[in-house]
């Protein structure tokens, strides 16, 4: 059934769009044949020293692109630089490492590296391959000889000592396109503060080890992420904003597919300046164990003007997370101008990435669903947020017996502001279809929530929520109860 799924998602992305590489790129420039340079494809050769020199010397030679032919071509951290593109033609891979000590650390560890670079980028049908769980196992053990000194928390080494597969920062005019990238010991692709960066039909799997981000966006200004396949056990794509100063403008997600065990598409997990003029436009996405859309502003930075149009999701663990939080005291987040149109969501009976490697944890998974969930705080309203065109299914049969949240028990449900942001951070709740609260000029137009099975909730809770209106809402499922409660609201509008 799962390859039946993927086959699936995948006809419907057709054909990648052809990508023109950045201005100034070495993607038209001479090409280097790896061998020339005495890298070794038989697996077994540590290539370090020999493929940095090889980016070194087409660097200081005008640029050009670095290529590897058919072979397994192994190696510790590499350094990219300026005017050089690595060309991994199909059945070439390059392959990390299994020895903690042949890796570098720089604000993380990682394979490939790129920091205050331009005209860079990694292209072709071929692979990378971090061996991450075998690696992960590898720093656990020098750890646990005293040769290195870390946290150790959950049982494992904190993720920074962990090597992540790509990790770029301050770079300008960035191509990935193509590429195969699996297996990482910890992120799978960190760009940080980077400029103009395009990543097209990207193909992600790595369920290596924990906190396997499929692509985090940090901080970033022009980014185009198109025609890719992410499947992760952490957040598909998820943008970050590490620095207050800054933010992530001008983002544009494209006719991905992706597979999640935790959520889809996310930003705002470190929200420390904001998320400006983000497109989120035709992604599938299935078998995701929380949201197919969360979107956050928790650390005291802002989310504004993002559209989300054309969104599909099948075996959900969840559809729409809307947050404001306050991690850092003092310091409330703000969240506005989100529109959210053409999206279908089926919410899964089960657990939606049952039998996927690295699960999501079931306690942390509430027993009674509220798919669309939008909160904001007393004294931060989520404002001007608009569903048109939403269409819900939810297998319903919700049970007051794993924690009863009813209209009775509105001032139980917890505010959690310091909490970590994800829709079950208040467990149950007591809407099965939507949960807002602390909002203001909201709309939902032509919004369609149906339950298979009879559940004890209303569908539509609103709780201190001003001026909104609800136009051809239609709720379906087996009991006759009103639609919608309303609490501590004013100019609500129903039609």
């Amino acid at each position: 059934m799962m390859k039946y799924i993927l086959l699936l998602f995948l006809s419907f992305t057709g054909l990648a769009a052809s990508a023109k590489p950045p201005a100034g790129s070495a993607a038209t420039a001479k090409d280097y044949p790896a061998s020339l340079f005495g890298i070794r494809s038989d697996g077994l050769t540590l290539n370090t020293r020999s493929i940095q020199f090889a980016i070194d010397y087409v660097n200081s030679n005008g640029g050009g692109r670095l290529v590897f032919d058919v072979g397994r071509y192994l190696t510790g951290s590499i350094h990219l630089k300026s005017n050089v593109t690595i060309v991994l033609k199909e059945g070439a891979v390059l392959v990390g490492s299994l020895n903690p000590f042949d890796y570098d650390k720089l604000l993380v560890t990682a394979l490939i590296f790129s920091y205050d670079q331009h005209d860079i980028g990694i292209e072709g049908k071929g692979v990378i391959d971090g061996q991450g769980r075998q690696l992960a196992v590898n720093v656990t053990d020098i750890y646990h000889k005293g040769l290195i000194k870390n946290l150790f928390r959950n049982d494992r080494p904190e993720a920074d000592i962990r090597a992540m597969l790509i990790n770029f920062r301050g770079c300008h005019n960035i191509l990935m396109k193509g590429v195969t990238i699996r297996n990482a010991a910890s992120w799978v692709e960190t760009y940080d503060q980077c400029v103009n960066l395009r990543l097209d039909s990207v193909y992600v799997d790595s369920k290596a080890f924990w906190n396997n981000d499929g692509i985090d966006i940090v901080d970033c200004d022009s980014v185009a992420v198109t025609n890719s396949y992410i499947d992760a056990d952490d957040d598909g794509i998820c943008l970050k904003s590490h620095d207050g100063s800054k933010f992530c403008n001008n983002i544009l997600l494209r006719n991905n597919v992706i597979r999640s065990s935790a959520n889809a598409i996310k930003f705002g997990t470190a929200s420390y300046g904001g998320f400006r003029n983000i497109r989120i436009i035709d992604n599938k996405t299935f078998d995701t164990y929380r949201s197919a859309i969360a979107l956050e502003a928790v650390d005291g930075g802002f989310v504004e003007n993002v559209e989300v149009d054309g969104l599909t999701g099948i075996n959900m663990g969840h559809a729409i997370f809307l947050r404001i939080g306050e991690r850092v005291k003092g310091k409330k987040g703000r969240m506005e101008n989100i529109r959210i149109r053409n999206v279908n969501i089926e919410i899964a009976a089960g657990k939606p990435d049952a039998g996927y490697d690295y699960e999501g944890p079931i306690e942390d998974m509430p027993r009674n669903i509220s798919p669309i969930v939008i909160a904001g705080m007393p004294d931060a309203l989520i404002s001007k947020i608009s569903l048109e065109n939403v269409d819900i299914q939810y297998p319903g049969g919700g049970n007051p017996l794993f924690a009863k949240r009813d209209l009775d028990s509105l001032d139980k449900v917890p505010e959690r502001p310091e909490a970590y942001p994800d829709f079950s951070m208040f467990t149950e709740l007591p809407a099965w279809g939507a949960y807002i609260r602390h909002a203001q000029d909201v709309n939902f137009n032509n919004v369609s929530l149906s339950a298979k099975k009879k559940d004890y909730r209303t569908a539509i809770v609103l709780d201190d929520v001003r001026n909104a209106a609800f136009v051809s809402v239609k709720v379906s499922e087996p009991s006759k109860k009103h639609p919608f409660y309303q609490h501590s609201t004013s100019g609500i509008t129903i039609k």
